[in-house]
């Protein structure tokens, strides 16, 4: 009986080791794009943060989604990662997935900043009319 608990016991922490090896290769081997999920996700949020406060007050729950998000990216980005290693040809996949994400990421970061009062709303006009100068300009 004690032989059968602990031959389980070794069998879970060796699959568990094996896992947790893996993932950290995984992001050992792609960690600037780690990294950069987490400059951008986090920059934000501070941004945001600092504007809600100023809005509405300091929310701790709003507060702590910035970090529900970026474990979410993080786990999102190390499934892909993992297809992206595992199939050869899908080299493509993190890119494709992930380069939107980061764009509304930072659009939402400079707005953010915008309300935060740390961009001036002149200059954040200027940025958002050279997006888009088939429109015209603003009024």
């Amino acid at each position: 009986m004690k032989t059968s608990a602990l031959l389980m016991i070794i069998s879970f922490s060796t699959v568990l080791s094996f896992i947790g090896s893996y993932f950290f290769n995984l992001t050992a081997n792609n960690i600037e794009q780690f990294i950069s999920i987490g400059i951008v996700v986090l920059l934000d949020g501070l941004f945001g943060m600092i504007a809600g406060t100023k809005r509405e007050g300091f929310q701790t729950f709003k507060a702590l989604t910035i970090l529900r998000t970026l474990g979410i990216w993080w786990l999102i980005l190390g499934a892909i990662l993992s297809i992206e290693s595992a199939f050869i040809g899908t080299g493509w996949l993190s890119e494709t997935v992930l380069a939107p994400f980061l764009i509304f990421q930072i659009i939402s970061t400079i707005k953010n900043a915008s309300m935060a009062g740390f961009i001036k709303s002149e200059t954040l006009n200027s940025i958002l009319d050279k997006i888009d100068q088939h429109k015209g300009s603003r009024k």
